[in-house]
Order: structure tokens, then sequence, then C-alpha cells
């Protein structure tokens, strides 16, 4: 995939200047250089795990045969549309949810004179998604199905948001709404339909298949999606903070989290009451309770379980695939998480 990084980072430049010299509108200098500014703070910052992932699919569909220099690129448009969409859902996350620092710096909406002006520029960055794709793909016979993928992801992503949002209220902590079924709606939607389906889905369509004939693939990949963030979950209270590159927050923020709903899942009557109690509090006190308390009830196994099943099943579907090249995306997503530490 490392191959494929400074051509994926080169179609970002192309890509961005196209956008300042978008022919829909009459830029000002000021108004190009503050979206200059801000695609630059929200969109190429992160790993690009999602959109790298674009390119790597569809060269493993293609059995690794050498690729195109328009084939690298359109690959590389479709991985930066889903890049956008990250950054158009992060960019209104952060406000949603009063967020002060992402990557490592303030959240866009935090940095002096933007404030709620980042409302607009989620919606921008949301509009730049159909510029690339008219731009780059209306000729293609599978332009619709693109559109109708993201929109798609889109709705599904927003929804699990909502389903997040209403699940913790703040002011309203309720431990009672949390359950593993809930965890499963919210992870399923807001995080594996767009992280984990979308950049296989747009390879398929880019070589030539029809989405609906690989309902089993979306399957999978929405499988491995629940398991990446409950290995989230679980990293973020028993993962060593200087592997982890940061310090779990979510017992005191309250998370519905993997390791929460199972704790309410085992624990006893005495148990459940030092859960309540205690979680969602930023409290050194609270805490180390929650966290003594996952110990007492044997997270870590129960984790670990979860995890080796969850691998043989999974590992067991991708088998059963017809298609040797199919089966090698699935396993190359499968590799790049199983057993990871961080």
């Amino acid at each position: 995939m490392s191959d494929f990084k400074s051509k994926f980072m080169e179609a970002y430049y192309v890509l961005k200047s196209e956008l300042l010299n978008d022919p829909g509108f009459e830029f000002t200098d000021d108004s190009r250089e503050w979206v200059d500014k801000m695609l630059e703070y929200n969109v190429p910052g992160g790993k690009l795990n999602r959109g790298l992932s674009v390119i790597d699919s569809y060269s493993l569909l293609n059995d690794g045969k050498e690729l195109t220099s328009d084939e690298i690129f359109k690959a590389s448009a479709l991985g930066w549309c889903i890049e956008w969409l990250q950054a158009y859902f992060l960019v209104l996350d952060d406000i949603m949810d009063n967020s002060h620092t992402r990557r490592g710096q303030p959240c866009w909406y935090k940095v002096e004179k933007v404030g709620m002006i980042a409302v607009n520029d989620g919606i921008l960055l949301r509009n730049h998604i159909s510029r690339i794709l008219k731009n780059h793909f209306r000729p293609k016979s599978y332009y619709v199905d693109l559109l109708d993928l993201f929109n798609e992801v889109e709705f599904q992503t927003a929804s699990g948001q909502m389903i997040d949002l209403i699940t913790t209220h703040v002011g309203e902590k309720d431990l009672s709404k949390y359950s593993l079924p809930i965890h499963c709606r919210i992870v399923q939607y807001k995080t594996a339909y767009y992280s984990f389906y979308l950049p296989v889905a747009c390879a398929l369509l880019m070589a030539g298949e029809n989405l609906d004939n690989h309902v089993d693939v979306k399957n999978i990949l929405i499988e491995m999606g629940i398991y990446f963030q409950v290995q989230d979950d679980y990293l973020d209270c028993f993962a060593d903070p200087e592997v982890l590159g940061k310090i779990g927050t979510d017992i005191q923020d309250f998370k519905c989290s993997w390791l929460v709903v199972k704790a309410l899942e085992l624990c006893n009557e005495e148990q459940k009451k030092i859960l309540y109690e205690n979680y969602g509090k930023d409290d050194a006190a609270c805490i180390a309770k929650i966290k003594t308390l996952y110990n007492d009830l044997k997270l870590e196994e129960v984790f670990l379980e979860y995890e080796k099943k969850t691998y043989e099943k999974l590992t067991n579907s991708i088998a059963a695939h017809p298609s040797k090249a199919v089966q090698a995306v699935q396993l190359s997503f499968l590799g790049k998480i199983y057993k990871r530490q961080k």
C-alpha cells in the first residue's frame, strides 16, 4: 500500500486545485484562501487508511496486475472522496460533542475566526465529493452507482450518529439504555459502513462489478467493522497509553462502550450498583473503581474469547467466497486489524 501513498498524495493536490478553481463558483481571493486553509486543516491529516484501501482493494481485484496511471488516479480520487466524507463527519461531530482537540490539534471550530463557520465548511466538504465524482466519473457506466453508494452510506452514518446522540444525551446519564444490540447498531451504522464497506464497494464498482451481487461481502465487512470498534473500546481501557498514543477516556465520557455493555451483562446486583454510581464521572477514584470491576469480571479474557471466535467466523466466511481476488481484499482488511495494539 505504501507504494501508492505518494501517488495518493499527488492526487489530493490535483483534486484540491480543481475545487479551488471550480467554475461553478466565482471565487474571491479571500474565499479561495479560506477553502484552501480549511481543506489543508481537515482533509489530509489523518492516517488515510480508508482512502488508501480503495487503491489497495482495486489492485487486489485486478490480481495484483500493474495499474495504469489513470486507474491509480481514479482509485485515488474515490479514496479521497471517502477522506472528504470523513472530514465532513468529523468537523460536525466535534461541534456536536463539544470536543476540543482532534488529531493533536484544536478542532476546526475551535480555531480562531472559525467558530460556527465550521458548520458551513462541513456542508462544503460534503459538496466537494459530488464535484469530484462529477469531474472524474460522469462518463463512466457506474457513475450513478457511485452517487447512490455515497448517498446511502452518508445516510447510514448520519443515522448511526443520531442513535449514538440520543442514547448518550448529555446530562441524562442512564446506563439502562446501554445494551449489546444498541452498541452493535451504533457501530454498524456510524462506523462500519463508511470505514469498511465503502472503500471496497468503490473498488468493486471501478472493477465493473454489480454491488447487488456482493451482499455477502458487505456483511463480512460490516462484521469486521464491528470487531474493529470492539477492539477500539477494549484498547481504550486495557492498552498501554504509550503504545496507543493516547489516554483512554471512554469511562469518564460515559461512552456506550463494548466493555460497559458486557459488564452490564455479566455483573451481579452489587457490581451493577458500582457501575451506576461511578461510570461517566471524571474522577480518578471512580475511574479506578470501574477498571477494578472490569478486571473482576475478567473482561480482558471475555474480549480475547470474542476476538478468537470472531476471527474464526470471519476467516471461514471469507474462505467460502468463490472469488480468490475478493477473498484477498477481505483478508487484507482483516490482516490489518487482527490483534492490533493501537
